[in-house]
């Protein structure tokens, strides 16, 4: 259940429900927020330093009446370890922290389930709230509950489902992202309208630039806070229903099973971002629908045209990554939606009409890899 009013989507999860704020310069409001919610006033700002540079003041500043402990680290996906969790905690033992303080998310997606891992098992919980400062992080990460570590065997294997207590999203945070960044968010703002929002998709699409996506990779404010609100709303929407994804909320995985394969092989050191490799896997997810005869070819080949007008990657931007098919399918086995040892996978009837497919041969997706492999 969602409430539109003044751009505030409302998680419903019971007494665990909380409000996701969107706007320009809601920043300002982050310390009356937290004030509401908890009663100490103790904050752990986790962040990295490449966000720390650009707005350590800024966060600083609107948590002024707080007694504030940033914890800055690294940038980049290789912080999602082991050895990444264990240097937040460290300093959060350090500093004395309770679990009735506050661990404040503040940067994009690593920041985000990093420091929610850690914020769910320190003293077995603390409270968690989450100011997301890219794109990808505003409209899917920050928003549900997800938080988790990469290992050797994959992406997000180790984690726990943690919800936070407020989600706060300052548009205006996303000046300084860079355009591969935003370009890398805004796949997961068009999987939305992929997965059962085709109306959205349209609205996205518009025929060419002139389509709501264009203005918000171009980051035109009242774009950015449509697209954000309507993504998040979605992902309400399917996390109230499906916290733990037991079922639907697969669906948000479109494009995913393939995309953590080629981040695997990618080896998180910067070469492949998460939202670029979900670009490519919707893409694939489309293409290998297409060839299933699932999807019509010419909707596939709608997706992919989108995508590349944007400038978004898609298949065949992956060139090296896709090198080894029998090292993608093995990696894609590995897959948390996987059951009873068959790849579950997401897959399309058409634009806006995702499923959820867990008995397709691996042979026919081997054949498939193979054929796209360079």
């Amino acid at each position: 259940m969602t409430d539109r009013g003044d751009d505030t989507v409302t998680v419903d999860l019971g007494a665990r429900s909380y409000d996701i704020v969107i706007g320009s310069g809601v920043l300002s409001q982050l310390g009356a927020r937290l004030k509401a919610i908890t009663t100490s006033d103790r904050v752990a700002v986790v962040t990295d330093e490449n966000v720390h540079a650009l707005h350590g003041a800024a966060i600083a500043d609107a948590l002024s009446d707080f007694r504030t402990h940033m914890i800055v680290r690294p940038a980049g996906e290789a912080q999602k370890s082991m050895a990444g969790l264990d240097a937040v905690l460290d300093s959060l033992f350090r500093a004395g922290f309770d679990r009735s303080d506050t661990v404040l998310a503040f940067g994009g997606g690593v920041m985000g389930d990093l420091s929610g891992f850690a914020a769910s098992v320190y003293k077995r919980g603390a409270n968690f709230v989450q100011v997301p400062t890219t794109l990808l992080a505003q409209v899917d990460s920050s928003v549900g509950g997800k938080t988790a570590i990469n290992n050797a065997y994959g992406k997000n294997l180790v984690g726990a489902f943690y919800q936070p207590r407020l989600v706060l999203i300052d548009t205006d945070l996303l000046a300084t992202l860079p355009e591969r960044q935003v370009k890398a968010g805004y796949a997961e703002v068009v999987k939305y309208g992929l997965i059962d929002r085709p109306d959205f998709f349209e609205t996205l699409d518009g025929g060419h630039n002139a389509g709501l996506g264009g203005r918000v990779l171009a980051l035109e404010p009242d774009a950015l806070r449509e697209a954000i609100s309507i993504s998040c709303s979605s992902k309400a929407d399917v996390v109230a229903q499906d916290e733990r994804e037991g079922g639907r909320r697969a669906l948000l995985n479109l494009g995913h099973t393939f995309a953590h394969a080629l981040e695997l092989t990618a080896g998180y050191d910067g070469d492949l971002l998460h939202g670029e490799a979900v670009s490519a896997g919707m893409d694939m997810a489309f293409e290998f629908s297409a060839r299933l005869g699932l999807c019509p070819p010419d909707q596939a080949a709608r997706v992919h045209d989108h995508l590349a007008r944007l400038g978004m990657p898609t298949r065949a931007d992956m060139g090296r990554f896709l090198s080894d098919p029998d090292a993608l399918l093995s990696h894609m086995r590995q897959d948390k939606k996987n059951e009873g040892g068959r790849i579950t996978l997401i897959l399309v009837r058409g634009i806006g009409q995702s499923f959820i497919e867990k008995t397709v041969p691996e042979a026919d997706l081997l054949s498939y890899l193979k054929d796209i492999s360079t």
